[in-house]
């Protein structure tokens, strides 16, 4: 995504599942990316397509693949 951290306003409700869908629309690489990262929420491993809304403050970690051991 080309930066560390971002700060997002979202509508109420969003799910992790709408975020997801909301960053693979920003551009060709990000799709190609987003639909194969790990993510946490609050520090804790979600599924990409869940379907609790987050809430005001919560942190979302974007975790791309990687190789390592």
């Amino acid at each position: 995504a080309g930066r560390p951290e971002e700060r997002l306003d979202l509508p109420a409700g969003t799910t992790l599942a709408a975020l997801r869908e909301r960053l693979s629309g920003r551009g060709l690489e990000m799709a190609r990316v987003i639909p194969i990262c790990s993510f946490l929420v609050n520090s804790v491993s979600t599924p990409a397509d869940s379907l609790t809304p987050l809430t005001d403050g919560d942190a979302v970690d974007v975790l791309p693949p990687f190789a390592g051991g």
